[in-house]
């Protein structure tokens, strides 16, 4: 498959499709991002020879219009010296040169056009491997996160299952059962605090008691058996 074939084929390709249909996205993501860096390092070597070789026929050219010039003014020459023999053939050689800088510039812009068009693949192709590494960092925090749903769910489940449900019943049997033998220790007791108030009533009552008995006495409304 040719470099040009495989750049199209990642640029056109449906990522969020491909992905969504395979079976291991994670996987298939590494794999992408390999093919597009693959491709990136043949897309740049590629465009370094093109420059290069632009760079060569630019060399070619300087040489061939020197060579030009050269002709040109032996022909001048010529012609100044009456030599129109001369004349002819130096012009006959202008005129090799002069055909041979029209293939050389034929050749430099197509290299030029080249590597622009390599540079630009590589820049649509650079772009998509940053969208690809997004999209696969997005997929590992995705991944993450499912994994920590599965495992919560998991340990709710361990929770609501009968074994440590019974173990709550009984810890919550075991406290009652305590708070019930506590209450049954202090049945009947109390405290003296308690006996201190109950006594100081007491007394009031027998105390207002005896007063209304001698009040009535002094009345005489107190009979004697």
């Amino acid at each position: 498959m040719g470099i040009f074939t495989r750049f199209k084929d990642i640029i056109t390709a449906n990522m969020n499709s491909m992905l969504d249909k395979a079976e291991d996205p994670e996987k298939m993501i590494k794999m992408m991002i390999r093919e597009i860096e693959d491709t990136l390092v043949e897309l740049k070597t590629s465009c370094a020879g093109a420059i290069a070789s632009q760079k060569k026929v630019q060399r070619n050219l300087d040489n061939v219009r020197e060579r030009l010039n050269q002709w040109n003014t032996r022909a001048e020459l010529a012609v100044i010296k009456g030599r129109d023999d001369l004349a002819r053939e130096a012009l006959m050689e202008k005129k090799r040169f002069s055909g041979k800088i029209d293939i050389l510039e034929e050749e430099f812009t197509q290299h030029g056009a080249l590597v622009e068009q390599y540079q630009e693949e590589i820049r649509q192709l650079e772009d998509k491997l940053k969208t690809s590494r997004e999209k696969q960092r997005m997929l590992v925090q995705r991944q993450i996160h499912a994994r920590r749903k599965k495992q919560a769910g998991e340990d709710i489940r361990r929770m609501d299952n009968h074994e440590t449900l019974a173990r709550f019943d009984k810890m919550e049997s075991r406290i009652e059962q305590m708070e019930a033998e506590a209450d049954l220790v202090n049945y009947g007791v109390k405290s003296s605090l308690d006996e201190q108030f109950e006594e100081i009533i007491m007394d009031d009552d027998i105390e207002q008691e005896l007063q209304r008995l001698k009040s009535a006495r002094t009345k005489g409304d107190i009979r004697q058996d």
